[in-house]
């Protein structure tokens, strides 16, 4: 091979692989959902988990529930098929609406950083995120609000 040759491969290679790796983010996308908002809380298919492709089934590893009823959107993280966590997405350094990226939260304002389980990661943020018991039933997923009245909760919702 000819300096040349292996100048002409390698820039090949590497504009391919750069090509490539920039379309890969955009393979998976975020799930929102609206959920099924009762009086208790929130019924959500395990169903919107799943993706399929070309015949095989993936899972994954969170959606966001956004409902008109709710102030802030509920992040719902998947680590198998029997164990879920449910965090508002409302960080608890200023109250600035979360943003989803893999397995962590972000705060835009101010940079706090949320693990997938609500934990702080990073701050200003000093205290973890609100979380919600997770109930597997069948197919569903009921995320709890009950665990407090409704009125000491109305703080989670528009209007009751």
């Amino acid at each position: 091979m000819t300096r040349k040759d292996f100048i002409v491969n390698a820039c090949t290679a590497c504009i391919s692989a750069t090509a490539i790796s920039a379309l890969l983010p955009s393979c998976t996308f975020t799930r929102y959902i609206s959920g099924n908002l009762a009086k208790d809380g929130l019924t959500i298919n395990k169903d919107e988990f799943m993706i399929r492709q070309k015949g095989n089934t993936a899972y994954r590893s969170f959606i966001i529930v956004r409902n008109d009823a709710l102030q802030y959107p509920i992040c719902v993280y998947r680590f198998n098929d029997k164990e879920y966590s449910a965090l508002w997405m409302k960080c608890t350094h200023q109250g600035t609406e979360l943003q989803a990226s893999g397995d962590f939260l972000q705060c835009p304002a101010h940079g706090s950083e949320f693990n997938n389980k609500g934990n702080v990661t990073n701050g200003p943020a000093d205290t973890g995120l609100r979380t919600f018991p997770v109930t597997i039933t069948s197919n569903e997923l009921f995320i709890d609000m009950r665990k407090q009245s409704w009125k000491s909760l109305s703080y989670c919702f528009h209007s009751l």
